[in-house]
């Protein structure tokens, strides 16, 4: 299982130390969601037992600007991942197959809907469950975040689109081990093996992605390979 999280600067931890945390947690590897991050990602998978996927998170004020940020991230990262939170921008990601996931799409004025989960189910894009702020908000706030996140459970659960989970921590002192997530989750309303399954799915499209990216890749099921001549 891995969780997405923000590393210094994006972050208040470097991603050294999340990542120890994280591999004491229990996680597998975590996913970097680099804004302005950019760690040595070569020299700390050498160094701990804990995997690293280079993702970026963009956030960009309206679609048009997003477009230019996915065409130039796509090539280079490992994981894309686009920030909702109005309704052109949650409805711009879904209908892209070239983002992987969409975060934070009920964040602000945003709002989410039957048409775009069925788009996200056919596009193959996966809805972020983010459960940050249930975990670190109070009153008013904590109670929007629940329905929130009850409604986006509903959409994604009836129309079998895809999904991640994270608490989105932004320092080691936030991150929070696969069972308490799932805690929580049944707590609000998932089932727990949701909650993991959720978690597992960052580490799916990291592998798919690097498949992808390797010189070998052609096509899904198509790869270049050497081959011996009949006699």
């Amino acid at each position: 299982m891995y969780e997405a999280v923000y590393a210094h600067p994006d972050g208040e931890s470097t991603a050294s130390r999340v990542a120890t945390a994280a591999g004491r947690y229990g996680y597998d590897g975590i996913v970097v969601r680099g804004l302005d991050a950019s760690p040595d990602y070569d020299r700390l998978r050498d160094e701990l037992d804990v995997d690293f996927v280079d993702a970026v998170e963009i956030d960009a004020p309206d679609p048009e600007r997003a477009s230019g940020a996915v065409g130039n991230y796509r090539p280079q990262r490992e994981l894309l991942i686009l920030r909702g939170g109005t309704n052109a921008l949650n409805r711009f990601a879904v209908e892209q197959p070239r983002i992987d996931v969409l975060s934070r799409p009920m964040h602000g004025h945003g709002n989410f809907n039957h048409v775009l989960a069925k788009a996200a189910r056919d596009n193959g894009v996966r809805i972020e469950f983010d459960l940050g702020p249930v975990l670190r908000s109070n009153g008013g706030t904590r109670v929007q975040a629940l329905s929130d996140l009850r409604k986006l459970r509903e959409l994604v659960e009836y129309y079998d689109a895809p999904y991640v989970v994270s608490a989105r921590p932004r320092s080691h002192l936030e991150l929070r081990a696969p069972r308490e997530l799932a805690g929580l989750g049944e707590v609000i309303g998932f089932d727990r093996e949701q909650v993991l399954d959720g978690l597992r799915e960052w580490d799916r499209l990291a592998a798919r992605n690097r498949e992808r990216m390797s010189e070998s890749f052609i096509a899904p099921g198509v790869e270049r390979g050497k081959y011996e001549k009949d006699d």
